[in-house]
């Protein structure tokens, strides 16, 4: 499970870029009851989400010509630039080379060899999200590509991964993700799934108290439903919606445990 204990190579922020700001922080407001705090004029139009003063995420414009709006989830790195060169070397593409933040940290961006977009970051006073795995907050995260095994020796080059095969439901399995220094099935902190159509991408997952009542408000905002709401045994009832501008997330109301 996601906390924020963070250890390399798990998930420690995510944000939006968002061809609207204002826009999609009121939709994400309705749905999630986040609050919107502007890092003011030299953050160049980047905030952070807020729930209850603690921050769960962050929104900013869209910097990329042609980029479409979209979540981009970040993993903790002691080096940004040691994992930059990691990735070149394992056949992914450095989409921003290693930049300091401010005071706050250091962060890359990148693009798996299936073409799956994620970033790091190096902390430095920011460590990462203030909360995770509470309603309201990054609960999961998830990567869809066409061939999920011929991903694997790029993820566990640059990030030292352990990915195993676990059983379930019916005979089937769900390729599992923990950070290197992760023990046990409580570190699990992301899933790898075939991709069955649209590009490769990283899914986050949002924690709701009410996984159906979070649909229908999203619906209500002019979000879409990928994929209507499911129940998994030991899991819990989840969908996959996309947001007004089409950026693609989850919101999952998890079994108690």
């Amino acid at each position: 499970m996601l906390t924020t204990q963070y250890v390399s190579g798990a998930p420690n922020w995510i944000d939006l870029g968002s061809p609207d700001v204002e826009a999609s922080a009121s939709f994400y407001r309705g749905v999630f009851g986040w609050d919107f705090q502007s890092g003011g004029p030299e953050a160049g139009g980047y905030g952070f989400f807020q729930k209850n003063g603690q921050t769960v995420a962050a929104l900013g414009p869209l910097t990329e010509e042609g980029s479409d709006s979209s979540w981009i989830v970040y993993f903790h790195t002691p080096d940004a630039d040691a994992t930059a060169k990691a990735v070149e070397q394992a056949g992914g593409t450095v989409r921003a080379a290693p930049f300091d933040v401010f005071e706050h940290g250091r962060m890359a961006q990148f693009t798996d060899p299936a073409g799956a977009r994620f970033a790091v970051w190096q902390s430095y006073s920011m460590k990462g999200l203030d909360l995770v795995t509470e309603p309201g907050s990054l609960g999961w995260v998830e990567l869809y590509v066409p061939a999920p095994d011929a991903v694997r020796p790029f993820y566990t080059s640059v990030f030292g991964w352990r990915i195993e095969d676990k059983p379930f439901g019916d005979g089937n399995h769900y390729t599992m993700v923990s950070p290197a220094e992760g023990k046990g099935d409580d570190a699990s902190m992301a899933g790898i799934v075939p991709l069955q159509g649209g590009t490769p991408h990283w899914l986050p997952y949002f924690e709701v108290a009410d996984c159906d009542a979070a649909v229908s408000k999203a619906q209500e905002l002019g979000g879409a439903v990928t994929m209507p709401a499911v129940d998994a045994e030991g899991v819990g009832r989840f969908a996959a919606l996309t947001d007004p501008y089409g950026a693609r997330f989850a919101v999952i109301t998890s079994v108690a445990g």
